[in-house]
């Protein structure tokens, strides 16, 4: 099982020195998310600052660049990377895409397949000058007269899709080569809910196999030898996911119905969002995070073997202020090397 890092930084210089530690700590790809950095631009000073892990977006938002764009950026960090560019893509939730970004989110899962495949119908056919005309109820795509004059590294970039619900976790495994999970993605819920799923989408492609698709589940992790102080950091996360009815099943599959409801009721009655941490239990934040002490994250992180390739890791942030955060990354990035064997 490998081990893949997601890191913070408060400034972009901050960021390419963590994802530089991950690197030499053994983290063999390093993901950027997309909310308050643009994942595209964050992963380009990613790979100027690494040398051989893997920079992957984890996620840009499919639906908000057009599969033109999408592609294009694509190809440029694969090539600024040297070929170790990865394409994690996500849809986003309708509000963000419709109200923040002022674009249709349609049929997700027809949305995000069509995204795909212009995607990747782009990169085979860009340098040849070949018209494209691809029919579409969400993203038809029409080029005509453009050839790229410069090289292409790759036509074949790895693609992510990260999915949480059924339907977009049989399209991960049935057109995707990799699925990304959210921050909260218990060892059962993987193993029961979305493993199933997605060996159902990988069966609906002729000769493809488990092994076509790299599952990537990501842990939020928070290391001290203070419990108290572990728990704490992590309860911020814990309490935005609750807040939201969305999740709903995957609470209520852990036995924490009741518990997300209280956060949820705390939510409507005016608590603000950085407050939501007061609101969560103990239980809800063992169930669902890696937190302890070291010897602990890294038993619970070791849970994940057999059933997950790769564990994104990434430190907590929900709530906590800059220097936490960063205390805590300090803590998460010195358990590296005892996870991945790495002597840097």
């Amino acid at each position: 099982m490998r081990i893949t890092f997601a890191p913070w930084g408060e400034t972009l210089a901050e960021l390419a020195d963590a994802a530089r530690r991950a690197e030499a700590g053994g983290a063999e790809v390093i993901w950027v998310p997309e909310l308050h950095r643009s994942a595209t631009v964050a992963a380009a000073a990613l790979a100027a600052a690494t040398e051989r892990a893997r920079i992957g977006t984890g996620i840009a938002l499919a639906f908000t660049r057009s599969p033109m764009i999408t592609a294009l950026e694509a190809l440029d960090l694969d090539d600024l990377s040297g070929g170790r560019f990865v394409l994690g893509l996500g849809s986003g939730v309708q509000r963000l895409n419709e109200d923040w970004h002022n674009v249709p989110f349609g049929k997700p899962v027809r949305h995000m397949r069509e995204v795909v495949r212009n995607v990747r119908h782009f990169w085979e056919t860009c340098t040849t000058g070949e018209p494209i005309d691809l029919p579409g109820e969400e993203e038809p795509m029409r080029i005509r007269g453009y050839q790229r004059p410069f090289a292409v590294r790759r036509t074949d970039i790895p693609v992510h899709i990260a999915a949480m619900g059924p339907a977009m976790t049989r399209l991960a495994g049935e057109i995707g080569d990799g699925w990304i999970s959210h921050e909260l993605c218990s060892p059962r819920y993987l193993a029961e809910r979305v493993l199933p799923e997605l060996e159902a989408g990988i069966a609906r492609t002729e000769g493809k196999r488990r092994a076509d698709v790299e599952v990537v589940v990501s842990a939020c992790c928070s290391v001290s030898n203070d419990r108290a102080t572990a728990l704490r950091r992590v309860s911020g996360l814990v309490g935005f996911y609750a807040s939201v009815r969305t999740y709903a099943d995957f609470f209520d599959f852990h036995g924490l119905a009741g518990q997300q409801q209280a956060v949820i009721d705390a939510f409507r009655n005016g608590t603000g969002a950085e407050h939501l941490a007061e609101t969560v239990s103990a239980d809800m934040i063992d169930a669902l995070t890696m937190a302890g002490g070291r010897a602990e994250v890294a038993e619970r992180i070791a849970a994940y073997e057999g059933l997950a390739d790769a564990v994104k890791l990434s430190p907590p942030t929900h709530g906590l202020s800059a220097a936490e955060t960063r205390a805590a990354q300090d803590e998460l990035l010195a358990l590296l090397p005892d996870l991945t064997g790495s002597a840097s």
